[in-house]
């Protein structure tokens, strides 16, 4: 089976260090799904704009490779799963699944927009479907996370200096802030001094965390 990407998803991740693990845990932060030109007739896309979110179908652009077990980050990296009891971009077929809250439809000269939040995909990720999330069929509150705690769970608390909070434009705090709250820290990596670095828009930002709370450290204009 061949699958064509219909669409690319756009957002302020270049890379994937920092990117929150699930969709859904940094709901202020904000994406574009820019559909191919093969794709761009809005009537693809018609009626979609009754719907509250989205699902997305996607390729793990940047992971290449898969084993029969992974060392999720929840368990710290050290105990052994099968690859289908986790979330491992690196996969047999290496496909992801996202819930997004649709934003906003957008008509452009190139074609539809659609402006979504709470995603977890990196800037440049392929998409290979779109589907309506359906309430009634699609959650289920009473089931079971297995190893994985719910976000608001295992959220770090985030100290962010006014003075490095200026040097950012005041709109991107808010996701930003939400991301961090995530602890982008490789599961395996428990050294509270150790200064880490990740990139969002076009900015370096350096933190440092321990299991309660991370600080960020420096805010850095991208060369």
């Amino acid at each position: 089976m061949l699958l064509t990407p219909i669409a690319v998803y756009h957002c302020d991740f270049p890379t994937k260090f920092g990117l929150p693990r699930q969709s859904g845990l940094a709901k202020e932060l904000q994406g574009r799904i820019v559909f191919t030109s093969d794709f761009s007739n809005p009537d693809f896309i018609r009626g979609i704009e009754a719907y509250s979110h989205l699902w997305l179908l996607w390729r793990f652009s940047e992971a290449e490779g898969f084993s029969p077990t992974v060392r999720p980050p929840k368990l710290g990296g050290n105990i052994r799963v099968g690859v289908f009891a986790s979330r491992s971009p690196f996969r047999p077929n290496p496909i992801g699944l996202s819930c997004v809250r649709l934003c906003a439809v957008e008509n452009t000269g190139a074609g539809p927009v659609l402006r979504v939040s709470g995603g977890d995909l990196m800037d440049g990720t392929p998409l290979f479907d779109i589907k309506p999330y359906l309430p009634y069929a699609d959650a289920y509150p009473d089931a079971s996370n297995g190893f994985a705690l719910p976000g608001d769970k295992t959220a770090l608390q985030v100290v962010f200096p006014a003075a490095l909070q200026a040097l950012l434009p005041q709109s991107l705090l808010p996701a930003l802030t939400e991301a961090l709250a995530q602890d982008p820290r490789p599961g395996y990596h428990n050294d509270p001094t150790r200064e880490y670095f990740m990139r969002y828009a076009q900015f370096d930002i350096g933190f440092c965390a321990d299991d309660k709370t991370l600080t960020v450290t420096a805010v850095r204009q991208c060369e």
